[in-house]
């Protein structure tokens, strides 16, 4: 049993957790201290009392599925059968007759000896394991155990790939293919299970074995710290990212993180995809305390916070891991104006600041934000310090961004100006639209095909890579190497297939894969410095709120077998095929 820790819940919390737990009799009067004391304002009325890890769960979760395998898989070797490619990319010795042009190489292009290409998984997405080992929830497991709708098909993350137990054989199957990186999270309630305070050693060990496992099969171990999955006690005592609380709590988990796993990592990235997360405050009213911020702050709230989190957390690992890569995970599409109408490239100036900008301009510009969102945060926004700027510039070694796809950005109907003078406008503040297709006059046509209905927002825009690469060079990263820390596609209609042979033949996803790496070989020809690539995902996972209706595995993993069977997509086979063709010996 994990110590226990201080929890404070307001009035309903408390009294239900009592009752439960020690006995209180409900019928107290809110209006009235536990010693009968007369207070004045009942609603401020707060009990301390204390909560174990399974406390947690049980009150503020509910029952949580187990799966079948409960402990460490040892790693069986990959059968030879499993490593042959699909067609054109193998022929077979019989039968004969069957033809496909080859495509020559272009001998201008190559991946050096010491590009590192791997694939990417995050804790809550893929290891399972809920409660295992003194594990504290998460934010997302309330968002997927009690929020009703907010998941698509109303799965939990309780078991998914049940990576927990499994990762040696996932790492071995990934090396099987000749897998340079795996980056992996750290699910940050496992290792505290309250977000502060106690560190679970049993974490510390399972994570420490993951590390030793990629090691052992010659893949390097790369280390998020945050992906999403935000310790429960931390949003329900101070608001989580919304809090400068959190500052000082993130990083004391980074530096638990830095000691016992900085002697044999080398690359890290603090928080994973800022955008992202920031834009789901508020989160959803009834199921986490509500701190009465207005919602439109919230993000920037987030944001906020995240800059200081992240280069504190940067400047505390550079000094205790000297030698150390470390960065954070942007994200975002190449913007790319509908027409060549000065207001279009306004919108997509705009857009650019609202999205990378946001946090890019901080670290990698100016230690402050762009003008753009200054003008709007700067009402409700305390400013950065000196300090904190100086802090904040810099703080990374490389530009990492979770790139996969482009969309069009044009002005609103009534002009970028008038949306930025009208704080009602739906578009406000960042005053810029998007599409996925061309202008009329260009024919209208996808920007690139269409991902699973799930994930509207991606489409193969893989034409568009090289002006992205070249884009995030110029304008942020400079003389600092590029990473593309996530890529990825989610092939149409997959979660709907039945037959394992048509889910494993993943068409759309294996030229997605076939095209970027083309497109990433053009950009770095052309002098971009891309050091790396991580392929979302190594494995189909939990999508987040889509559960596992979307896929984005480059591996089918069967959820209705309590054994969880892995099996290459073609997919894989199609990026593991660039590299064996461009990369230098």
């Amino acid at each position: 049993m994990m110590k226990e820790s201080l929890i404070i819940l307001g009035v309903a919390g408390a009294v239900q957790a009592l009752d439960k737990r020690q006995g209180f009799n409900q019928s107290i009067p809110a209006s009235t201290t536990l010693d009968g004391t007369a207070i004045e304002n009942p609603t401020a009325y707060a009990t301390p009392f204390v909560l174990n890890v399974e406390d947690m769960w049980d009150l503020l979760i509910g029952p949580v599925a187990t799966a079948a395998t409960t402990t460490t898989v040892s790693p069986t070797p990959v059968p030879s059968s499993s490593l042959i490619p699909p067609p054109p990319l193998y022929y077979s010795p019989f039968p004969t007759g069957a033809q496909h042009p080859m495509e020559p190489k272009n001998e201008s292009w190559s991946f050096p000896k010491d590009f590192w290409w791997g694939v990417a998984g995050a804790s809550y997405q893929i290891e399972g394991a809920a409660k295992a080992d003194g594990r504290g929830p998460s934010i997302w497991d309330v968002l997927s155990h009690r929020v009703a709708g907010f998941i698509h098909d109303n799965t939990t993350a309780d078991i998914s790939d049940n990576n927990y137990y499994m990762y040696k054989q996932d790492i071995a199957r990934v090396a099987a293919l000749g897998v340079k990186a795996y980056s992996f999270t750290l699910s940050w309630s496992r290792i505290m299970p309250f977000g502060r305070g106690p560190v679970n050693e049993v974490a510390i060990a399972h994570y420490n074995d993951i590390i030793s496992t990629c090691i052992e099969y010659d893949v390097i171990p790369m280390v998020t710290l945050f992906h999403w999955d935000l310790p429960l006690a931390l949003q329900d005592t101070y608001g989580g990212w919304l809090s400068e609380n959190i500052v000082g709590d993130f990083v004391a988990y980074a530096k638990v993180a830095y000691a016992a796993f900085g002697d044999r990592v080398d690359h890290w990235f603090t928080v994973n995809e800022p955008i992202v997360f920031c834009n789901d405050y508020p989160l959803p009213a009834m199921y986490f305390k509500n701190f009465s911020i207005p919602n439109a702050h919230q993000p920037f709230l987030c944001g906020q916070s995240v800059l200081l989190s992240h280069s504190q957390a940067y400047q505390v690992g550079k000094a205790m891991m000297p030698n150390a890569t470390i960065s954070y995970k942007n994200n975002g599409g190449y913007k790319i104006p509908q027409t060549n109408s000065s207001d279009d490239a306004l919108a997509v100036q705009r857009a650019w600041d609202f999205n990378e900008g946001w946090f890019s301009d901080p670290i990698f510009l100016t230690g402050d934000y762009n003008a753009a969102v200054k003008a709007y945060v700067s009402s409700f926004l305390r400013p950065f310090t000196a300090s904190e700027k100086q802090t904040i510039l810099g703080s990374a070694d490389s530009y990492a961004h979770d790139a996969y796809t482009a969309q069009f950005y044009f002005a609103p109907d009534s002009g970028v100006q008038a949306c930025i003078d009208n704080t009602t406008h739906p578009l406000y503040p960042t005053c810029a639209n998007t599409s996925y297709t061309y202008s009329a006059q260009d024919g209208g046509w996808l920007v690139g095909a269409a991902a699973d209905p799930l994930s509207p927002w991606l489409h193969k825009a893989t034409d568009w890579l090289p002006a992205f690469l070249h884009y995030l060079a110029d304008t942020w990263a400079k003389d600092l190497p590029i990473v593309v820390s996530e890529f990825g596609f989610a092939e149409p209609f997959e979660s709907s297939k039945t037959l394992l042979q048509d889910i494993l033949y993943d068409p759309i996803r294996s030229s997605y894969f076939h095209d970027y790496m083309r497109a990433m070989l053009m950009a770095m020809s052309e002098g971009v410095n891309v050091v790396g690539c991580l392929a979302w995902s190594l494995y189909d996972n939990y999508e987040w709120a889509t559960g596992f209706s979307a896929k984005f595995g480059m591996q089918y993993v069967n959820f209705t077998d309590p054994a969880l069977p892995r099996y290459y997509k073609a997919s894989f086979f199609e990026y593991a095929r660039a590299f064996e063709i461009y990369q230098e010996k």
